[in-house]
């Protein structure tokens, strides 16, 4: 499994129609704020052509992409951080995912009615992040107010706990998303125990028509949105929900040519999880033989041991060494055995920091 991914927006802005285009699937989409109650789940195949051109060197019987999953949840409503709407359940939904994609409307449809009357994708990302934030403040002020009353026992790590909770207060009091420093491991784990959504990866999808795509960062909507979302370290992705759907129903030849008539080189689905990956510092590995080729998704900075325990857990306990050859040598080559040949196979330890594009063999005894 890839990563998953949150679709997070006020009503009526599409996250039902441009889940379904991304996932290919058929989530009722409905012209009323909460039609996804529960949220929906798909999961799509992670598109890299660098694993077809492996199963093509190898001859492989089978493709075994690395997958990610969408989740679709209910629309958020003013007032979310205090339970309105679905507030409370709404909110511990993005708890459970790994990234959040924040979608806003940038699509005319006079049958679809904004909550907010008007269509202003910037409005409604400030307001989708008052709501977080405010619902981070909260959640900080109730872990101050118990630290306080544990930290009469002098413990230091609940005194760094105390100051490094009362820093992330100030920049939402301030109306600031928190970034804090996270090269320290003691500030990373503090991190992850407060758990606050502030804090999650986080990228913006605009949701577009076929002219609003076309138009993306030249028209005054979307400027406004790329400023609005640079302030708050955001990414912006435009995807357009009719042409996705148009492109599900292609062949891979036929989806490209109607990418290049379009001026761009990636489909909507690929920006999205491209985005997502470096958002999460992810990477990939492939294993590839007659059997299969398979691709594995992992955190950059993993070691072979731990790279090698995503394939099977036997083989991180017994791991005895790596043998890996880069995609680009495998590119040069055109095959593994060749690039064995050639010497450009390495043999790898334990301490091995995997790279994306390695293509492995794993020795193991258990």
């Amino acid at each position: 499994m890839g990563f998953a991914c949150g679709f997070v927006g006020l009503p009526n802005v599409g996250k039902s129609t441009l889940f379904n285009a991304l996932c290919r699937g058929n989530a009722a989409a409905a012209n009323f704020p909460f039609c996804t109650i529960d949220p929906n789940t798909g999961i799509v195949p992670v598109p890299d052509k660098r694993l077809d051109e492996l199963a093509r060197m190898e001859k492989s019987a089978k493709i075994v992409p690395a997958t990610m999953k969408f989740i679709d949840i209910a629309g958020l409503v003013e007032g979310a951080s205090k339970g309105e709407g679905l507030g409370n359940q709404f909110l511990g939904h993005i708890r459970g995912v790994d990234a959040i994609a924040h979608v806003v409307r940038l699509f005319k449809d006079p049958d679809i009615v904004h909550v907010s009357t008007e269509i202003d994708p910037a409005h409604d990302l400030e307001l989708i992040l008052t709501e977080l934030m405010l619902a981070d403040l909260e959640h900080l002020q109730n872990r101050l107010d118990k630290s306080r009353k544990q930290m009469r026992s002098g413990d230091p790590d609940l005194k760094f706990e105390f100051d490094l909770a009362s820093s992330l207060l100030t920049e939402l009091e301030a109306g600031r998303l928190p970034r804090p420093d996270k090269s320290d491991p003691k500030v990373r784990k503090g991190l992850n125990d407060l758990q606050l959504l502030t804090l999650m990866p986080a990228f913006v999808c605009a949701n577009t028509d076929e002219e609003a795509f076309k138009n993306f960062g030249k028209d005054e909507l979307s400027r406004k949105l790329l400023e609005t979302a640079a302030r708050h370290g955001l990414e912006v992705v435009p995807v357009c929900a009719r042409l996705e759907e148009e492109l599900g129903q292609l062949t891979p030849e036929d989806a490209f040519a109607f990418l290049e008539d379009l001026g761009v080189k990636e489909s909507g689905l690929e920006r999205v999880i491209h985005t997502g990956y470096r958002l999460l510092d992810y990477i990939t590995f492939f294993t590839a033989g007659p059997t299969e080729a398979r691709a594995w998704t992992i955190t950059r900075g993993m070691t072979a041991p731990e790279a090698a325990g995503k394939i099977h857990t036997d083989m991180q306990r017994g791991f005895i060494r790596m043998e890996v050859v880069s995609y680009e040598d495998l590119l040069v080559y055109g095959s593994w055995a060749a690039a064995k040949t050639a010497g450009r196979l390495r043999i790898e330890g334990k301490e091995y920091v995997m790279r994306d594009g390695d293509s492995v063999f794993v020795r193991f005894s258990v």
